[in-house]
């Protein structure tokens, strides 16, 4: 090695500053604290529905809300991995989990065939309130996912935008669902899932911007 070359690799070694490694497990905390200050929060301003411990909840609401949490966890657990992208990481989870969350707008629409006023059924006076809310309930895990990816490497930018916006406001739709007592397919198949579109569309087109590096 000519004396140049060692010249310039020392001064690029004394730019170099230690660094903290990403454990999957810190995001992870970091993550759930954001969901849990979520909630707290709901639970505070709207306030949670009583009848999720009254027993008054249906096996739609709870299916639709449990899905929408699988959802947002498969879609975290994809973009926690991608700041530290190695060989053997699958990303499959959300794509598997957003085809079962995607029955339920198509059984929204599929109820309302033959029915009298289905615009109206459409058009619930509530929807866009749901629909606010919900991505008002992602903001905080949108950011601590966001800036997770930030301090790693996402070879991926387009797929890891659109997985966090997945998870950001899947997980809040399902927040919020616990303060929202309707429980209507049409009401949950469109508006507690049209959230996670908006995130998708989000995250895949206005964030790969702002992961590359």
């Amino acid at each position: 090695m000519d004396r140049s070359t060692q010249t310039l690799i020392e001064e690029m070694a004394d730019d170099l500053q230690p660094v903290r490694a990403l454990r999957f497990r810190t995001g992870l905390l970091w993550l759930l604290a954001a969901v849990g200050l979520t909630v707290l929060g709901i639970a505070l301003l709207p306030g949670l529905w009583e009848g999720l411990w009254q027993g008054q909840a249906s096996a739609l609401f709870l299916t639709t809300n449990g899905l929408l949490l699988i959802l947002g966890c498969a879609a975290v657990s994809s973009v926690l991995r991608m700041a530290t992208p190695r060989v053997g990481n699958r990303h499959d989870g959300p794509r598997w989990a957003s085809l079962m969350v995607a029955v339920l707008p198509v059984a929204a629409v599929l109820s309302l065939v033959g029915h009298e006023h289905p615009l109206g059924e459409i058009a619930d006076p509530h929807g866009l309130q749901c629909f606010g809310a919900a991505m008002l309930a992602s903001l905080l895990s949108a950011a601590v996912l966001f800036y997770w990816l930030r301090r790693g490497a996402p070879v991926a930018p387009r797929t890891a935008g659109l997985h966090l916006g997945i998870a950001a406001t899947a997980l809040g739709s399902a927040a919020y669902g616990l303060a929202c007592p309707m429980d209507g397919p049409v009401h949950l198949g469109l508006w507690h899932v049209a959230p996670v579109l908006a995130g998708a569309l989000l995250g895949r087109y206005l964030l790969p911007p702002l992961l590359r590096w």
